[in-house]
């Protein structure tokens, strides 16, 4: 999210004095408020079943903003929620019952809520963002790791700006603990889970003075 903070990789001579150009023009003029964009964006997971294979799914309604602060990237700031119940896995029986209160209750508890609380550069186009992931009435730590795609303006005339990323969790920190043991040894559900994110944010216009 500390797009923002990236140098310019040429530094500038004057005799035997260097120096680094400040923060490129063009990237600090994507600082503003960004809206998450639905359609575009897909926020996923991969946990283990059986021992022997993967499960992959995703989340089909979320909804949250970005501020992206050039001058002071440690500002920057992430905000996402998501709907417990539009887990898709692609099998109705299985998404039923990760509804179910054996694993999230959507019905009790129907937002899982991500509020970033710091944002850090790594090196190239690669950041990461820390906050406080809320399931059911659970909340932790979590940190994501993530790769800033770009910016470009749509045929709407709208400015966006794209991020992908992982992250990667222990279900039980979040009272995620359903499972059911296997006669070969070992059980149903990897405790550790995947997070996947690829994020399209538009930004917002001003508002009127």
């Amino acid at each position: 999210m500390t797009i923002f903070s990236r140098k310019n990789d040429e530094a500038q001579t004057t005799g035997d004095t260097a120096t680094t150009s400040a923060v490129d023009p063009a990237l600090a003029a994507l600082s503003g408020e960004y809206v998450i964009d639905p359609a575009h964006t897909s926020i996923g997971f991969t946990v283990r079943h059986a021992m022997v294979t993967n499960v992959r799914g995703a989340f089909q309604e979320h909804e949250g903003t970005l501020t992206l602060d050039g001058e002071h990237p440690e500002n920057s700031t992430a905000a996402i929620d998501v709907s417990m119940a539009s887990i898709d896995t692609g099998a109705p029986d299985r998404d039923g019952h990760l509804r179910s209160a054996d694993f999230f209750d959507a019905e009790q508890f129907p937002k899982m809520t991500f509020r970033s609380t710091s944002a850090e550069e790594r090196g190239g186009d690669s950041y990461r963002i820390s906050g406080d992931l809320t399931i059911k009435d659970v909340t932790k730590p979590l940190t994501i790791d993530l790769e800033f795609n770009g910016s470009a303006t749509d045929p709407f005339g709208n400015q966006r700006v794209g991020f992908e990323g992982t992250a990667e969790m222990l279900r039980s920190d979040w009272g995620l603990t359903y499972n059911a043991a296997l006669e070969t040894g070992g059980v149903l559900v990897g405790d550790k889970l995947k997070l996947t994110f690829d994020i399209s944010a538009i930004k917002k216009a001003p508002e009127a003075a």
